[in-house]
């Protein structure tokens, strides 16, 4: 056994020691790629993880510790009635507004509190696909009839996909729901709608700081105004929050006092000291998270107040080493594009765009394919398609693209793999890439 333990780490040592050896350091094909994986890994820092993921894992910890397992098992349970289930994980991508990676906490957090498979992958797959903000956006840039075939598509794609997986996986399920049968009854701590109130705070919270920029020249909209006052709203919002710590949670007034009033003193300095507009909602936030989990942690009134940020600091241990791992390899291979950015990677974005034209079967599942490895982060799949289109990308593999794309990447996989394993991960991905290649074909042959 020593001698196998030695041999392995001899082994790594010499495949790390030849991949530095041979580095292509003046290839500018590889030292590009490499300048695409930096930019993706610093954009996804400052624009994501923070606004997105943080207030995630505290969603998820509110699922975790919060909603009963008798709660979560009531609609996404084995024994929970299908056409409730699967409507109501079907639609909640409507609600969330989140990304591939954003989902993932809170996906592992209801099927680790014995989701139904079938529910739970509805869940996963409609939560990044079908946000209001992402449909709005697809009809007025990209046309109505692509947003609502990408509505009706993403919506059958989690019901059907669902399906598919507890069939395939019915003789697991069917343990699952006579396990299910025999857990007795367990009393709610507190009644549903204040937990719910305290649950859909934090999603409006999550949903509002991440409100996307209008359109360029849109100074008139909803949208925009939306946008405009957005941290106004947000600021609302955290108002209700603390309402709901104090309340609801029974957390000393005082403390939450004073993490808001930290909140907005960092508010008021990064306003007037920081230079920089992106790191300026970034700094209020952190203060924030760091104010909610301080206070939750020392917290003596009730214990589920520190198992809510432990439960997110479980499942940001999880996940982000993942998200990491999967971000670095995404940028190498496809590059990074957001906003007017678009840095190729080792794979050059002129070979995706003449392999997406026309509407052959070949353009579609190849769209499915590089959408479902790809990275998108919310609603940014409809500036990187309306360029594709521009550049003569089928309307067919756009569709494609927009079903498989922003519901998967590697990062997700890569989590997903860790949550229920590598067959059904497989499974699910095959399965998303599939359907988007034949709605591709279908949507391409009648527009």
């Amino acid at each position: 056994m020593e001698v196998k333990k030695e041999l392995k780490i001899l082994f790594w040592i010499i495949v790390i020691f030849v991949a530095v050896f041979f580095l292509p350091i003046g290839n500018s094909v590889f030292m590009t790629a490499i300048d695409a994986t930096l930019d993706l890994s610093k954009w996804y820092a400052q624009e994501h993880v923070i606004l997105c993921l943080l207030p995630a894992f505290f969603i998820a910890g509110v699922i975790s510790i919060f909603v009963s397992q008798g709660a979560v098992l009531k609609y996404f349970g084995a024994n929970a009635k299908k056409w409730l289930s699967y409507t109501v994980a079907s639609v909640s991508g409507a609600i969330l507004a989140v990304c591939s990676c954003t989902i993932l906490p809170l996906f592992s957090s209801i099927y680790k509190r014995g989701a139904g498979l079938g529910p739970a992958i509805a869940f996963l797959y409609s939560g990044p696909a079908i946000s209001i903000l992402s449909i709005i956006l697809t009809a007025r840039i990209l046309g109505f009839e692509m947003g609502v075939a990408r509505t009706i598509g993403a919506i059958a794609f989690s019901i059907i996909i669902g399906l598919i997986m507890a069939f395939i996986y019915r003789k697991e399920e069917k343990v699952k729901k006579e396990e299910q049968m025999n857990f007795p009854p367990v009393p709610e701590k507190r009644p549903m709608w204040k937990t719910s109130f305290h649950f859909f705070t934090l999603v409006l919270i999550l949903v509002f700081a991440n409100w996307g920029a209008p359109a360029a020249g849109d100074t008139s909209s909803l949208w925009y105004y939306i946008f405009a006052y957005k941290w106004v709203i947000t600021g609302g919002l955290a108002l209700l929050l603390c309402y709901s710590l104090i309340a609801i949670l029974k957390i000393k007034w005082f403390w939450v006092a004073g993490g808001g009033a930290a909140t907005i003193l960092a508010a008021v300095l990064a306003n007037t000291f920081v230079n920089n507009p992106v790191f300026v909602p970034l700094i209020p936030m952190i203060v924030a998270i760091a104010s909610l989990s301080v206070m939750t942690i020392l917290d003596k009134t009730d214990e589920d107040n520190k198992a809510w940020t432990l439960s997110a600091w479980g499942f940001a241990k999880q996940i982000m080493p993942l998200l990491a791992v999967g971000v670095i390899t995404a940028g190498f291979l496809l590059g990074s594009t957001h906003g007017d950015t678009s840095i190729p990677g080792v794979i050059p974005n002129e070979w995706i765009s003449w392999a997406v034209g026309g509407n052959s079967i070949w353009s579609n599942m190849f769209a499915s394919v590089v959408g479902a490895f790809m990275y998108f982060a919310t609603l940014t799949e409809v500036p990187i398609i309306q360029g594709l289109l521009a550049s003569g990308m089928g309307k067919g593999p756009a569709l494609a693209l927009l079903l498989a794309g922003p519901s998967l990447s590697l990062p997700n996989m890569l989590v997903i793999k860790s949550v229920m394993g590598t067959q059904k991960t497989i499974v699910f991905v095959v399965l998303v890439i599939i359907m988007a290649t034949i709605s591709g074909m279908v949507y391409g042959t009648f527009f």
